[in-house]
């Protein structure tokens, strides 16, 4: 029997890897799309939640662009971006350089590994652990932190503090993931840039502005993205520290969401807030990667 031809040997397409896909993309679907869309829809619609649901059109929209706590809740969240992007991936650049170019070749890298360990713990802590135990540290009767300095501040009770105080605790919580991605990427860049510039004098700052960031901007780019997001959407924290107040001076669109949904049973207006969030970060996300793409092409 003559041998098959070869030519006529079936070709493997790239359909195949759609297989491997398609449990992911139900979960997508299933988990982000169809909630989304229908949060779409209830957005125009007033409703308690239960029985059916009433169409407005674009009123909550309206009643939304001219709610006063709606906006303030959007320039308190501009400050935890400050506290939980800008800050950290500052701070967790020159932490990750300090470790990676000083520390471990100081005192050996076993040093770096536990200080990257003991500044990343926060991030393994539970929200809610850490919120409870902070409330607990900055409470004005027992709390630690007045017990220490002797000091009678109602640090989460203050309208004055409360959003300052809210911040520092998020840095502190933040700090150690930026610290964790930029020594990884550090990792990827060849010694010998640092040895040549060591060798020509140059000091531990200009190494570190001149090698450490040009050659870890991806990793920048990926830090500053993921804690802006993470920051827009910030929930957990504020609902165990301050439950959005005292009054509304820690009020973030998230926890705005949720107050009406379930707090104030309006559910269409906690629609609205929640659809706004959603598409202020899809705006940002496709901002940043818009210019990473810029910046990748004029080093190419």
């Amino acid at each position: 029997m003559a041998p098959p031809d070869a030519g006529a040997a079936r070709p493997r397409g790239r359909g195949g890897y759609w297989l491997y896909l398609l449990p992911s993309l139900v979960l997508f679907l299933a988990i982000i799309v169809v909630p989304f869309l229908m949060n779409v829809a209830t957005s125009f619609t007033r409703w308690s939640g239960v029985g059916t649901p009433t169409w407005i059109g674009l009123d909550n929209y309206t009643k939304l662009f001219r709610d006063e706590r709606f906006w303030a809740s959007f320039q308190h969240n501009v400050a935890l971006i400050v506290a939980m992007a800008v800050v950290p991936t500052i701070a967790g650049l020159v932490l990750a350089a300090a470790l990676f170019d000083y520390i471990a070749k100081r005192f050996g890298a076993r040093t770096a590994s536990a200080l990257r360990a003991a500044f990343y713990l926060p991030q393994v802590l539970p929200v809610a652990v850490a919120g409870v135990v902070w409330g607990w540290m900055l409470h004005p009767s027992y709390g630690a932190v007045n017990q220490i300095f002797g000091l009678k501040v109602n640090w989460l009770g203050d309208p004055d503090l409360a959003l300052a105080t809210v911040m520092a605790i998020m840095v502190w919580f933040q700090l150690g993931y930026p610290v964790v991605i930029f020594m990884a990427g550090l990792q990827r860049v060849d010694p010998s840039l640092y040895e040549a510039a060591e060798i020509d004098g140059a000091s531990w700052w200009r190494r570190f502005w001149h090698i450490t960031i040009p050659q870890i901007r991806p990793e920048i780019f990926v830090v500053l993205l993921t804690c802006t997001i993470a920051a827009l959407k910030v929930f957990g924290p504020i609902f165990v520290l301050t439950r959005g107040g005292p009054g509304s001076a820690t009020m973030v669109p998230s926890y705005f969401s949720y107050l009406n949904f379930f707090q104030k049973v309006n559910v269409g207006y906690g629609s609205a807030i929640a659809t706004v969030l959603a598409l202020i970060i899809v705006v940002v996300t496709f901002l940043f990667l818009r210019v990473q793409d810029r910046d990748q092409e004029r080093d190419s």
